[in-house]
């Protein structure tokens, strides 16, 4: 069983912090049951249920009935107030680090991005806009290469990105990541020397794509208690120019929070 993992207690009142370290041991330590775990989400019909949830998207009909009855009878995942999310804290920061973590790897290994410490401004605040500038230019130039080597292949641009951002992180902080299918976006928090940075990714879907994701991320900055946040947006319309696809928009909503909409 899946739940073997990390003997996660309910019980037990887990701190974000003890989700993170729990999440690294798993990872590092690479035992028969993390092995297990990767070979799971690798099935087919596991990853027509995980995919969408990492995309917060809707589960397709037809995979609602062996498909997910069996990622439930793991214990991988559960149905809380009919939303369909990770079992626990602890798998949804583990399924996001396993599926990044040969990214993470391959990108230290070829010294993609840089460590913290090197976006850190005066102030000692965290340089998002230079570390996802940074990413816009990788995405430009690798993302043909990268996406053909994900199973995941509609989640592949979040996570190719939770690699880079665990990457550049790795040792000094830790992302937060909140998915459930039918949320319509995956939630991340960047937290490093104090700061909290809110992240919001969505694979562009039309016109509403953008306006939906300002409002959805400025509930969650607000939940939070942070002035400002950062929506990426995928495009991958392939008759579409990386001069339309790469940008970077800044406004602020009626309550001042400030919103950068980045373009990928």
């Amino acid at each position: 069983m899946v739940e073997e993992i990390c003997d996660y207690d309910p019980s037990i009142d887990v701190t974000e912090d003890m989700i993170d370290r729990a999440a690294q041991a798993i990872i590092m330590r690479r035992d028969t049951h993390i092995d297990s775990l990767l070979e799971r989400l690798k099935e087919p019909r596991v990853r027509r249920v995980v995919e969408p949830i990492i995309l917060g998207d809707e589960i397709t009909a037809e995979y609602l009935s062996d498909d997910l009855a069996f990622c439930l009878d793991l214990g991988l995942l559960a149905q809380e107030r009919g939303q369909l999310k990770p079992a626990n804290p602890i798998y949804a920061e583990v399924i996001g680090r396993v599926l990044s973590y040969g990214t993470q790897q391959t990108m230290l290994a070829g010294e993609i991005g840089r460590d913290a410490p090197f976006y850190l401004d005066d102030a000692g605040r965290f340089d998002m806009g230079a570390m996802l500038a940074e990413f816009q230019q990788f995405w430009r130039e690798n993302s043909a290469a990268w996406l053909d080597r994900f199973d995941y292949r509609e989640a592949a641009p979040h996570l190719i990105l939770m690699g880079f951002l665990q990457r550049v992180i790795n040792g000094g902080g830790r992302i937060v990541r909140e998915m459930a299918a039918g949320s319509g976006r995956l939630d991340l928090c960047l937290e490093y020397g104090g700061g909290r940075y809110p992240i919001e990714l969505k694979v562009r879907r039309g016109e509403k794509t953008i306006p939906e994701g300002f409002r959805q991320l400025n509930r969650y900055i607000d939940t939070l208690g942070e002035p400002e946040g950062w929506l990426i947006v995928f495009d991958q319309r392939p008759e579409v120019s990386w001069d339309d696809k790469i940008f970077w928009r800044t406004d602020q909503n009626e309550t001042g929070n400030t919103i950068h909409v980045v373009g990928c």
